[in-house]
């Protein structure tokens, strides 16, 4: 049974709504918007109808706060309104709501529009779930192409994607960087967005195997091959996103490939991008590049333990990598050992 959330600051409309619908869905009836967002920590509806002039928080408010969080961005809002005005029905569609509902509301009219609108949002979630695979798919086999051409690098793009993934949760958690988040994930759920982090190195594709696989150091020139893998990633991205015109979803991936080598300071490639005007990904990713490429055996060198990994990115706060950042990988560093640990293990076993 479909679930129903009611909000409305009406002891009237609340009874008179859950008489209509209790029939067909399991209703929740709440007074405030506090109540609505307590209760969403342990019930996600299928539906909210929300009433606009509330006190304390009126419903664009509540929407917007909606939107903004990953775990209940998706859930479809119909506004309860006592007055039909053009202007507030531009503002609340512009905010994400699906539908206008004028009270007081005839049982018959109700149950008609919440069903349309969830058979509507189950086939757009059957749609997204099949895109969603098709496209991870797509990078996954993608970014196997880049691991299995880079013999130096096994497993680096698993464990960054995590160790990303693990930044962002807790970034989302702890709202850092939270206005750039909510422009990161409005269309796109972390999950996706991770899965778009595995193609940063795809660039490398057209780098050539001698250098890639070098055993040793490499030369001046042959560094300066390898750095071209940033802007080779950007082309290849480009092409793919012309041809499918996916740009929303692979936007993410060429943030990720096009920013990751870029420094703090402004000193990276290719762009000399300083500070906040590297893009969060950009700046994410460096952590979790340097991080993985620290703790790993390399034909230049061998693994530095977890302890030094963590000296060495915290000493270069501010220089290399994002100070805010860095703090929060301070406080979390615990959690990338666990991961490296466990990817590597993981690899070992053949898992």
């Amino acid at each position: 049974m479909k679930t129903i959330f009611i909000v409305d600051d009406s002891d009237i409309s609340l009874v008179n709504g859950k008489q209509v619908l209790e029939e067909h869905y399991r209703v929740f009836t709440m007074l405030s918007a506090a109540k609505m967002f307590s209760l969403l920590e342990k019930v996600t509806p299928d539906l909210i109808l929300l009433d606009i002039e509330m006190p304390e928080m009126d419903g664009f408010k509540v929407i917007e706060q909606l939107k903004g969080d990953e775990k209940t961005s998706r859930i479809p809002v119909i506004f309860l309104t006592g007055t039909v005005d053009e202007n507030i029905e531009a503002r609340g569609f512009q905010l994400g709501a699906i539908d206008f509902v004028t009270k007081p509301f005839s049982k018959l009219s109700l149950i008609n529009r919440i069903e349309s609108h969830l058979n509507v949002t189950e086939l757009i979630k059957m749609r997204t779930e099949h895109i969603e695979k098709l496209q991870n798919g797509i990078v996954s086999v993608l970014a196997d192409v880049v691991e299995n051409r880079d013999e130096t690098t096994g497993g680096h793009i698993e464990r960054t994607s995590s160790y990303v993934k693990l930044l962002l949760n807790e970034m989302v958690q702890r709202g850092i960087y939270k206005e750039e988040l909510q422009k990161m994930r409005r269309n796109w759920n972390i999950d996706v967005v991770c899965a778009s982090a595995r193609l940063h190195d795809i660039g490398k594709i057209a780098i050539s195997d001698l250098i890639l696989n070098k055993p040793g150091k490499l030369s001046d020139d042959e560094f300066t091959k390898i750095k071209e893998h940033v802007v080779e990633g950007e082309h290849i991205i480009d092409q793919i996103a012309s041809k499918t015109g996916n740009v929303e979803f692979l936007r993410f991936a060429r943030a990720f490939a096009s920013y990751h080598h870029e420094r703090w300071d402004g000193s990276g490639y290719p762009r000399g991008l300083a500070g906040e005007n590297i893009p969060l990904e950009g700046r994410i990713m460096a952590i979790a590049d340097v991080y993985d490429a620290l703790v790993s055996d390399r034909p230049y060198k061998k693994a530095f333990s977890h302890e030094k990994a963590v000296e060495i990115i915290v000493n270069d706060s501010g220089r290399q990598f994002d100070p805010k950042l860095v703090e929060l990988f301070k406080e979390i560093e615990g959690k990338f050992y666990e991961i490296s640990v466990a990817k590597i293990l993981g690899e070992e076993n053949g898992d």
